[in-house]
């Protein structure tokens, strides 16, 4: 049946997704993304809620008495400037979905009407089903903690999620048990000082040379604190401070953010980072403040949710089903498995010709032959019937 409903429907999916990359919206203002979410599930026959915040959607498919299955997708874009060339590129200057969020709500619209169409044929779903479109995954803590504020979690047994991975060729679902992705925080150092001439800085604090010794100071020491099996990586993103080349400025700021593989790591983490800044200013003359931004958990799939996603991912072909490593990139996912059983699996949209461009890159785009991979596959895990 989903072959069938592929072969009938996969190119309205594929312009479903091309309509929302051309018109990407950054993280809490994704107000024309919801409502083409909303519209697309309304076509199908179904009942759409808007989550309060104004971005976001809830879609509750099949009866309520029987066990409800979440599938999640992201809708957020990101401030990155497209460079793809393609005819349907981004519209809107400076933002793309170049982490292919645009993909996972077009997945996810697609389940939602083939879900329709089952019902309108006179079958039973073996579960309740809850579409939720996110708002705001790019941004820490994540937008998943608003709905699950607003209820989108309760009653669900299990919820599963995908994310393209440029690395994995089209055709192909990575499946991991266990730890999928890696905590990642947010940090910004402001330091302050009395400036001065550069000719002269022993009558003066030396801003700069501060800077210098947290940037090159923080990763260093960081990685002698903690067992390096944790997978702790902390990198600097921004590093701003003066003008002149003959003046040690007053202020500066830095901006990074610190992973880590390791929940336990996690935990402290941002007392440890305090500390070691600390110890590299003091002797220094500098005064600074840190803002240390918790972000989000690693992902942990649950092996029995690992298991529904490779009985579906099976179905698809013999070579479908991949093995997938721990990433240190940060999910928001994270914050559902905190409450809810479920799994995340990485969806391969790599042509197989060319370079494999990562995530947030420019020039990031995927193969839209996975797109029915995914739709395939999270319609599998409703369709398959079995909670393992």
């Amino acid at each position: 049946m989903i072959d069938a409903w592929l072969a009938a429907n996969l190119g309205r999916v594929v312009g479903w997704r091309r309509a929302i990359h051309a018109e990407p919206e950054l993280s809490m203002a994704e107000f024309e993304t919801t409502a083409t979410v909303v519209r697309i599930l309304t076509e199908a026959g179904l009942a759409p809620k808007v989550l309060p915040k104004g971005t976001g959607v809830v879609c509750d498919i099949g009866p309520a008495d029987k066990p409800r299955i979440g599938l999640r997708a992201d809708l957020d874009g990101l401030p990155i400037p497209e460079q793809t060339g393609l005819p349907f590129t981004s519209r809107v200057e400076g933002v793309s979905h170049s982490c292919g969020h645009d993909a996972h709500a077009a997945i996810l619209m697609g389940v939602g009407h083939l879900l329709a169409e089952y019902l309108e044929a006179g079958n039973e779903l073996p579960f309740s089903v809850r579409l939720l479109f996110q708002a705001a995954e790019e941004v820490m803590p994540g937008g998943a903690l608003d709905a699950i504020d607003a209820g989108a979690t309760d009653g669900l047994s299990r919820i599963f999620a995908l994310h393209c991975d440029p690395h994995l060729a089209a055709g192909t679902v990575g499946l991991r048990a266990g730890p999928l992705t890696s905590a990642a925080d947010r940090i910004e150092v402001h330091l302050r000082g009395p400036g001065g001439h550069t000719s002269r800085p022993h009558l003066t604090a030396d801003l700069i040379y501060a800077m210098g010794s947290i940037i090159t100071g923080l990763p260093g020491i960081l990685s002698r604190r903690v067992d390096p099996r944790s997978g702790t990586i902390m990198a600097w993103g921004a590093a701003h401070s003066g003008d002149a080349p003959n003046a040690i400025p007053q202020e500066g700021r830095l901006r990074g953010t610190v992973r880590t593989g390791d929940r336990e790591v996690w935990k402290d983490l941002e007392p440890l980072v305090r500390s070691i800044i600390g110890e590299l200013v003091a002797p220094l003359g500098i005064t600074y403040d840190l803002t240390y931004v918790r972000g989000v958990p690693p992902v942990v799939n649950e092996e029995s949710s690992v298991a529904m996603l490779r009985a579906a991912v099976d179905l698809i072909g013999p070579t479908a089903a991949v093995d997938t490593p721990q990433s240190p990139g940060g999910e928001d996912f994270a914050w559902y498995l905190e409450t809810v059983p479920g799994a995340m699996a990485r969806l391969g949209v790599w042509s197989g010709v060319g370079p494999q461009c990562d995530l947030h890159q420019p020039n990031f785009d995927i193969d839209e032959r996975a797109l029915g991979i995914g739709i395939a596959t999270l319609a599998g895990v409703i369709l398959g019937g079995e909670l393992a």
